[in-house]
């Protein structure tokens, strides 16, 4: 099966790359010789550049920030990564991500790194801040309903 990069995969593509099915959100890429370490395997630095990219596609895709003037300020709290298995050059890898709780103006994401198996998962608190950085926003109802209904997010 040929992988399309950087755009979010159907469900099906999703589970023929052995990703299970509570993760929502996915998008294909490749690693890069400039993903790489002085050990030939990806750089740890590398993987924060990859847990970006998808955070940006689930915000715009769930709605909650389109980048644009006026959008709330989405702040990366705190992340933590775990490594499970190195990566190397030219593998075919696809980023995940998924909310697992939230509260009233910041929530839980997780993101999952997989080729062929778990090969990184990470965990971040984001929290919403107002367009002009004055102080914190509550999350919109749509945005909690969502993460519910998609994510299976619990209210925390």
């Amino acid at each position: 099966m040929t992988l399309i990069y950087h755009t979010p995969l159907p469900r099906e593509v999703l589970r023929a790359q052995n990703v299970p099915d509570d993760w929502p959100i996915g998008i294909a890429d490749r690693v890069h010789f400039g993903d790489l370490d002085a050990l030939q395997h990806v750089n740890n630095a590398a993987y924060l550049k990859w847990l970006e990219n998808i955070r940006i596609h689930y915000f715009k895709d769930w709605g909650i920030c389109h980048y644009q003037d006026g959008d709330p300020r989405m702040v990366l709290k705190a992340l933590s990564i775990e490594y499970h298995k190195e990566m190397s050059l030219n593998e075919d890898y696809v980023l995940t991500a998924r909310t697992v709780s939230f509260r009233n103006t910041s929530f839980t994401h997780e993101y999952g790194v997989f080729c062929g198996d778990l090969r990184v998962s990470a965990r971040a608190v984001i929290v919403m801040m107002q367009p002009d950085g004055s102080g914190k926003m509550a999350l919109p109802e749509d945005v909690k309903q969502r993460f519910v209904e998609i994510d299976r997010a619990d209210a925390g």
